[in-house]
Order: structure tokens, then sequence, then C-alpha cells
């Protein structure tokens, strides 16, 4: 299996635990500083046009790879790896690994500067340290995005793609699951009152509409009906069932199943829906997201949750069907027709790749949920480039909750495919979890598993006017 038997770089300092959670290229701006490291080698900085950072950690004995790291969402601050265990180990093997912080400038939503700015990372580190024989691009999270972009337009510039818990099925499909979820929300649990939920004008005003949501479920988790109207915006949300430090509900125990998506509610993931849902606005100059049209019955038939919901509902003697038609009826958000477009220039991955690519999933992912995994996977084969992709998946609760063991393992796998032409079975589930054991690091839970359709009902904006 390739990765479990490749020969290892002396290591020089202990393992460190896991940590917790074509476009043009921009010209580097002052000449990178440097400095030694007895472990890494050395570690070089830069900045670019935009006034975009990068950094880069080039071990003594390089392997001849060169990673290039495209982070997740959050301070647009240089990275080049996705944790510190993972860069220790990949710089043991002899791995270099480079990263930008974006352009600094705009929203913590970067995709309006990212991949530019990977491919002038790509360039500004090359010229210090020289060719190398392979490139590949690694993303995690909103990374995910950015490197399934590079993963489509990089051929030439990069051999091959590792994607992590990544947003693959891009800021539109993601604003209109969540605004399906919060405007459940809100109209159900909030009846009557006026509830911001789009086009927000500050962080400030997103993080209120947060507190309400959540004080909302919160509070309505103390009576059945209140559980069942949470379990179906959950299902909305594509939430996941399982939850941190508890055992998996069992499949037909839907009061277990909804008492742990309401520990994810109380664990803040409004929070992370409506700060992301700013961010994206601010990238993409207004709300890509709409419901006007949407069949909010026919959009819960789709969910893997339909049992679920239903359950809750007829245990607390509550109409669906009431529910669901007052949904449909009060849908009227609409999207801006600009920022739509913008948002499917940026913020989408498209559906092509030019090189190959292997994802990497969590199977109860709360933000970003594994069923993206689903939609982007269905993208690539109708354009024909399914042979490109391989996606992998690891039992666990969480975002991007990943081993060391994991990700290096998948860094492996995908470099057999660039290796030989052939992924032959480098990425199933049982080569990976041998590859990662064999390591001996930090465990692994490789599973073989196909996660649900990504429930989100729509594909185009009806009437994409301001509303």
């Amino acid at each position: 299996m390739p990765g479990s038997t490749r020969p290892r770089t002396p290591r020089t300092r202990p393992r460190l635990a896991l940590a917790a959670l074509a476009c043009a290229a921009l010209t580097a701006l002052p000449a990178p500083a440097a400095r030694a490291d007895a472990a890494a080698g050395r570690q070089l900085t830069g900045t670019l046009a935009d006034g975009a950072t990068w950094i880069a950690d080039v071990p003594g004995h390089w392997n001849g790879t060169l990673l290039l790291f495209s982070h997740g969402f959050g301070p647009t601050v240089a990275r080049d790896a996705p944790s510190d265990a993972v860069r220790t180990e990949l710089l043991a093997e002899g791995y270099a690994m480079a990263g930008s912080s974006y352009d600094p400038h705009g929203s913590m939503w970067a995709l309006n500067s990212a991949e530019r700015d990977q491919f002038a990372t790509l360039d500004a580190v090359t010229a210090q340290i020289g060719t190398p024989r392979r490139a590949l691009a690694v993303g995690q999270s909103m990374g995910g995005l950015v490197n399934a972009q590079i993963a489509r337009d990089g051929a030439g510039r990069v051999d091959g793609a590792l994607g992590l818990c990544g947003l693959v099925a891009g800021g539109t499909d993601l604003d209109n699951y969540q605004l399906d979820a919060e405007y459940a929300l809100a109209r159900l649990l909030l009846p009557g009152q006026d509830v911001r939920l789009v086009r927000f004008g500050s962080a400030d005003d997103a993080a209120a509409t947060a507190r309400r949501l959540t004080a909302a479920v919160t509070a309505a988790q103390s009576t059945p009906g209140g559980r069942a109207r949470i379990a179906l915006a959950a299902a909305f949300l594509n939430l996941p069932a399982w939850a941190p430090g508890k055992e998996r509900p069992a499949p037909a125990d839907w009061a277990g199943q909804e008492e742990q998506q309401y520990a994810w509610f109380a664990q803040g993931v409004l929070a992370f829906v409506e700060g992301g849902r700013y961010a994206v606005e601010q990238s993409v100059g207004g709300d890509n997201s709409w419901n006007r049209g949407v069949d909010y019955a026919r959009l819960l038939s789709a969910s893997v949750h339909a049992p679920q919901v239903r359950a809750l509902y007829r245990a607390a003697g509550l109409d669906l069907g009431a529910d669901l038609a007052a949904l449909t009826r009060g849908a009227s958000v609409t999207a801006d027709p600009a920022a739509v477009r913008a948002a499917e220039r940026t913020s989408s991955a498209g559906q092509g790749l030019a090189v190959p690519l292997l994802d990497v999933h969590t199977t109860a992912d709360n933000l970003v949920p594994v069923e993206q995994e689903r939609r982007f996977g269905d993208r690539v084969r109708t354009a024909g480039d399914g042979a490109l992709l391989r996606q992998a998946y690891v039992e666990r609760q969480g975002h991007c909750a990943f081993t060391a063991a994991e990700t290096v393992a998948a860094l492996h796998a995908l470099e057999h495919r660039v290796t030989t032409g052939h992924w032959d079975d480098a990425a199933t589930p049982g080569a990976l979890q041998r590859s990662a054991t064999a390591l001996g690091l930090d465990g692994a839970a490789y599973v073989p598993y196909r996660p649900a359709r990504l429930t989100v009902g729509r594909d185009r904006p009806v009437h994409p006017a301001h509303h």
C-alpha cells in the first residue's frame, strides 16, 4: 500500500499531538525573509502585490514535493498546514509546505483573491527554493473550495489535490440551505417577529440574529412541539444527529437524534451560520440566497432526516403539513442578481477537474455537512471527470476533526495516483485505514460510506430581484 511502506526521513524532533479544531499570478514585492530552523530547515515569508502574506517551511532534507495549503474561513493569516501535528510529520518525511493569507483587506470569505494568491505564492516560493519535482494542493474547509478550484484550473501548475472537510458545494448552496434552516426557526419559533435573515449591515447585526435564534431554540427544546420544530430546521440545515462526546443514536431513536442536533445548536452553530453569511455577502456584494418559490414539503421529503421529523411531529400532536404550508406561503426572500453571478464566478468550484483530487470528510460534520461531497461528486461526474475524483470518509463527529495519520495517509494515496497514473485501491477505506494505522501516529477511522443528497432544493433563483 503506498504510504505504509514509503521510506521515512529520520525524525529530528518528537511528533506533536494533533491540534484542535488559470488565474494571473501576482508579483512578489519585498524579498522574502528567511530564518534558519534546526529541525525544519528554514522558513520563508513574503508579501504579494495585494498585501497577502505567504509562508513556506522547507525541511533540511527536502524530498522535492511542495504542498500548497489553502486555509479555511477565518482571519486572513498565512498558514501552510492544517495542523501543527500534520506539519511536524510532513516535515519529518521531507515535504516542503507553503500557503498564503489571501487578501487581508476584504472579507474573511476570501474567495475573490484566494486562488490567485495561492498561485502567486507557488510562484514566489519556487523562485526561492527551485522548481519542485511535484506540487500538490491541499485545502481545508473554505480552503477545500479553493483547493477544488485549483484542481479545476491548475493543470501545469499542480499535479494533484487533497481536500479536507471541503466546502465544495460552493457559497450559494451553503447560503441557501442555511437560509431554509434559519427561516424555519424564525417563522415557527418566533412567529410574527421581524428577524433579519439576509443583507446584514454589519457583523453585529449577524451576531444579533444568531443570538435571537439560538435563544429561541433553547426555549423550544423544553416542549415536544419545540423539539419537533428544531428537528425540522436541523433537517434543512443538513445537521448531523451525532454530536461530540455522545454515543451515536440508534437509527429509530428519533428523540435521541434531536437531542444531539440540539447539542450542535447549543454549541453555537448559528453563530457560524450568521457570521459566515455576513462574510459571504461582503464578498459577493449582496444576498446570493433565496427561498421564494421553494416548496418546503418537497424540500423535507428529500431529506434523510424526514422520518425523524415526521415521527417527532406525530408524537407532539403537531400538524407537520400545516407548518410546511406556512413556510412555503411565507417564503419571500429573493436574491440580488449581481451577488448570485459573483458567487458563481468566485465561490463555486464549477464542475470539472484538471488534476486528480482526493476529498476526505468526517461523516458527522456540523459546519460543512458531508452531503456537500455528494453534490460536488455528482457535478464532477456530470462533467465527465469522475475518474479524477475519489472521496473518502472518516467516522467521527465534528468539522475537520481528522487525526494527523488520516491526513498523511490521504496525501500518500494522492501521491500514488499522481505517480502511477492510477488510483488502484489506494483511496479505498481499507487501504487508507491500513496506511494511516501503519504510521503509528494518532489513530484512524476510515469507513465505507456514501453521503445522502444535500437538502438544498433549488438550482436557480426565482425572480432574483431585491426584496
